[in-house]
């Protein structure tokens, strides 16, 4: 890291710590959303316009520069650290590739002051890893745009101000018809179902968006019909996200298993004169520590552009089941007590599932590793189902 970067993880490791970390426990046990005063603060820190370019209110900084300050705070709070994912490396970022310059001026700069809250919409109840069965339609009446259907597990659902809906543009099959459209919160015809009760990411709200007859002005169209390659282009930034998500978790779990094992005495010794016990912490650093450095490859590569989607999928594969596995370990060294929320370690394990279902499993991420090893496309349909 820079000077700069190393500065820049300080701030946000001692915010993390002295603001968010005594609100965590509470926050997660009553399924509390990031409140407002909070997300102004995190505003006025700077960090949710780290990687939003100068122009556009931000302080135009590389994607690596959003994934170190993400990463303090998600060790400490999920939902502090969700906020810095989707303003620096979200559906914000789409508007920022491809928007025009009246959605840039509109969008950027109040995502950047905490003004606007945006999320994203691409699941469906029959549209999870096969994005592209998406029905949710977006007609083109006049000068606005009609839409009707709705989305699922949508994270910040009901909560954020504004969303980035994916939706179908025409009448072209699979995702030759797919664009994406901006749609604020307060448009009649839009409503939420209710809340949903999540294993892990309590703090980050998630619920059903439904779509009767929305209108928005044509102008809010982002990307048009059959662009939804370049969509999923953007897309591999919020995918590093993900990762980082795994990555803090992992770090996290680390962190306090090394504290534990010296604290911790059985047997008339420290746990961690135990061989077994040493073998199990140097296993989780140094899966730990390859998350990382697959995570950062990716985001150096990618600089103030797009990282290459064969190293976004390695990186997020891979950190995705290190998270899930070190927190696990973390459970095992700190016995009873891990079980118990008391000490944070089952909410670490909790989140941890949850970061590798967001943004695409780890079974999806292999499946675009191979494609882009073999240079194509593995069609994962039956013959039968694939339109002519």
């Amino acid at each position: 890291m820079s000077p700069e970067q190393l500065q820049l993880r300080d701030l946000a490791a001692e915010v993390a710590r002295e603001v968010y970390a005594p609100l965590a426990e509470q926050w997660d046990r009553e399924r509390t959303p990031l409140p407002h005063d909070e997300v102004k603060r995190l505003a006025d820190l700077g960090f949710l316009g780290i990687a939003i370019p100068e122009e556009y209110g931000g302080h135009g900084g590389t994607l690596l520069d959003a994934l170190i300050v993400q990463e303090e705070l998600a060790k400490q709070c999920r939902p502090a650290a969700f906020q810095v994912f989707e303003a620096n490396v979200g559906p914000v970022r789409v508007i920022e590739f491809f928007g025009t310059e009246e959605q840039k001026q509109h969008v950027l700069p109040k995502v950047a002051t905490g003004e606007i809250t945006m999320a994203i919409g691409i699941s469906e109840p029959d549209a999870g890893s096969a994005a592209t069965d998406m029905k949710t339609r977006g007609r083109r009446d006049g000068d606005e745009i009609v839409i009707t259907g709705n989305k699922r597990w949508i994270s910040n659902g009901g909560h954020a101000d504004h969303y980035l809906v994916y939706c179908r543009l025409n009448d072209d099959q699979g995702a030759k018809g797919i664009g994406a459209v901006i749609v604020p919160a307060d448009t009649p015809g839009v409503s939420f179902g209710a809340p949903e009760r999540l294993m892990g990411f309590r703090g980050i709200p998630s619920a059903d968006i439904y779509f009767d007859e929305v209108r928005v002005p044509a102008s809010n169209v982002v990307v048009e019909a059959g662009g939804f390659h370049k969509l999923f282009g953007v897309f591999s930034i919020e995918r590093l996200g993900n990762a980082t998500m795994s990555l803090a978790i992992g770090q996290a779990s680390l962190d306090r298993s090394k504290a534990y094992v010296q604290e911790r005495q059985q047997f008339g010794r420290p746990l961690v004169e135990f061989q077994n016990v040493q073998m199990m912490i140097a296993s989780m650093a140094t899966q730990v520590e390859a998350a990382r450095l697959l995570i950062y490859r990716a985001a150096v590569n990618g600089g103030h552009g797009l990282p290459v989607p064969f190293e976004v999928s390695v990186a997020k594969c891979f950190a995705n089941e290190m998270g899930k596995q070190v927190s696990d370990m973390a459970m095992q060294l700190h016995g009873g007590n891990g079980y118990s929320e008391e000490y944070g370690i089952e909410r670490l394990h909790r989140d941890s599932h949850g970061w590798a279902i967001a943004g695409g499993t780890p079974a999806i991420q292999r499946v675009r590793i191979a494609s882009e090893l073999f240079g194509r496309n593995f069609n994962q349909r039956p013959p039968e189902a694939i339109a002519p």
